[in-house]
């Protein structure tokens, strides 16, 4: 045991002393910084031209031609307006999915050449920067998506107002105003993000609170594996235990989140047999990974999404339980 304890200390010891402090890969520090002036220079270009262009039309115009003739062209205009890569995805995908006649309209869709494609999978980047490039109608629809995406009801109903507010034909004007609204959100997204009170598990938590069900939560139940995020009415002796995943952003840790569920059930059913698991599954991102939403799905007893009439049943199912129904 004391060899052990040496060994600890001295590896201990070799951490602390030879601490680099921050990664640092000087070839890939190098390239990248050479990405980022890229993008710079790109958006100064940009700046320059739209300068010319004195009405809105004209502008889009410019936009349209950056993107379609500069390979980070669209990497550019997504730095400028705040807009992740990932977000782009999913809204190309939502676009494609919700098949809403304004915003169909207003991105060309029925001139992309997918009207007739059965929703499978996701456009990557790539296939949308080469739509952008080969097919003109693509490149106004995006740029019509960026500038006037705020102007579209069923955008203004899904998107959150965080990121709803990002799709402004201000901010290709490189005015002051816009440009500390993009940085300030940029700052501001991990704190946006962390807030309890924009976490699906707390909205859920509301609903109960105010409906004056009792309930645990995010704590270690005897037997699993894992704390759950909800049992009603308590830990002890739960009716109800709910997990909650609301993903739109993929990854591919979302295999391994199903398949935890899928464990999770089993030891639910084998030490808590009376108890119903319930599964908050939603988001665009389980829409578009739909091999690990069939997955997922399959842990539990009964699925909800977040639309209202589903909180209803929720809530209709959460009382009946309760009154042994």
């Amino acid at each position: 045991m004391i060899i052990k304890n040496n060994l600890n200390k001295e590896k201990f010891q070799l951490v602390l002393e030879r601490n680099t402090f921050f990664f640092r890969n000087d070839k890939f520090e190098e390239k990248f910084e050479g990405y980022i002036s890229s993008i710079a220079s790109l958006l100064l270009i940009l700046k320059d031209k739209i300068k010319g262009a004195n009405i809105n039309e004209k502008k889009k115009a410019v936009v349209v031609e950056f993107i379609r003739k500069n390979p980070d062209g669209l990497n550019a205009i997504l730095t400028l307006l705040g807009i992740s890569r990932e977000s782009l995805l999913r809204i190309v995908s939502f676009v494609r999915i919700i098949n809403d006649e304004t915003l169909s309209g207003l991105v060309n869709f029925s001139r992309w050449g997918l009207n007739k494609e059965i929703f499978k999978s996701e456009l990557n980047q790539e296939k949308i920067v080469s739509l952008i490039k080969e097919n003109e109608a693509v490149a106004s629809g995006i740029v019509n998506l960026f500038f006037e995406g705020i102007t579209v009801p069923v955008l203004r109903q899904i998107l959150p107002l965080f990121e709803f507010k990002k799709f402004n034909f201000a901010k290709i004007s490189f005015s002051t105003e816009s440009l500390v609204d993009t940085i300030t959100r940029y700052r501001a997204k991990g704190q946006y993000k962390a807030f309890e009170d924009n976490n699906p598990t707390g909205f859920i938590k509301d609903i109960l609170v105010k409906n004056k069900i009792p309930f645990d939560t995010n704590q270690k139940m005897k037997h699993l594996r894992r704390s759950i995020d909800l049992a009603i009415p308590n830990t002890l002796d739960p009716k109800i235990i709910i997990e909650s995943s609301y993903v739109v952003t993929t990854a591919s840790g979302m295999g391994d989140k199903a398949k935890t569920e899928m464990e999770l059930a089993k030891d639910i059913k084998r030490y808590y047999p009376k108890a119903s698991f319930i599964g908050f599954v939603d988001g665009i991102g389980w829409y578009v990974r739909q091999g690990d939403l069939q997955r997922i799905v399959s842990a539990f007893d009964e699925v909800f999404t977040f639309q209202k009439t589903e909180l209803k049943r929720f809530l209709g199912l959460v009382q009946n339980k309760l009154n042994g129904n």
